[in-house]
């Protein structure tokens, strides 16, 4: 489902404990995130959110990370292991079309797609995909760089997400961020 990948070097700055100084993924992700939650990680690269999430679900919470990049989800898995929390975090490599969800509808609390959805060519798609994972009550938190993405930009990813079975219902502060809180119609 990728149009313009992240390079996998690029991972490693990613997933630098130098970041938390400006995006700590605690202060980012703690209103939203509970114990034994089930949560959807979109493009986890390295694991820099999807550490912490694993934290924050504890020992009878899951997080799936997806992405397209097996040696990313390798980086992750090894990462996950490493900390502790292997068995917290479960990654499925998204195929050609698909972000490979089977299995996961409805029962998904929260989802997180930071700084991937400017990679995503099928955006209609990737929100229906979503979408259908989440639990009623589920939220999605959107995350795009400044950088990357401009504000008329973000707005018409919005719009597609709302299409596609969302509605916005808060609009966090993310440094170097542009972000919205969306739940499920």
């Amino acid at each position: 489902m990728a149009e313009h990948v992240c390079p996998v070097w690029l991972g490693y700055f990613l997933a630098s404990p130098f970041r938390r100084l400006f995006q700590n993924p605690w202060k980012i992700l703690e209103p939203y995130v509970q114990k034994d939650m089930k949560v959807l990680d979109v493009g986890p690269g390295m694991g820099f959110f999807s550490l912490p999430l694993a934290q924050l679900v504890g020992p009878m919470g899951k997080v799936i990370g997806v992405d397209f990049q097996e040696k990313m989800l390798q980086s992750l898995e090894r990462r996950a292991r490493k900390a502790g929390l292997g068995d917290r975090i479960e990654t499925r490599l998204c195929r050609q079309g698909s972000l490979n969800l089977n299995g996961l509808e409805g029962v998904v609390d929260f989802g997180l797609a930071f700084a991937v959805l400017h990679e995503v060519p099928d955006k209609e798609r990737l929100f229906s995909e979503i979408s259908r994972t989440l639990k009623a009550t589920g939220r999605l938190l959107l995350v795009e760089p400044k950088m990357h993405v401009s504000r008329a930009v973000f707005g018409a990813t919005v719009s597609i997400a709302e299409q596609n079975g969302f509605q916005a219902v808060a609009t966090p502060q993310v440094s170097l961020s542009l972000a919205v809180l969306l739940s499920k119609k």
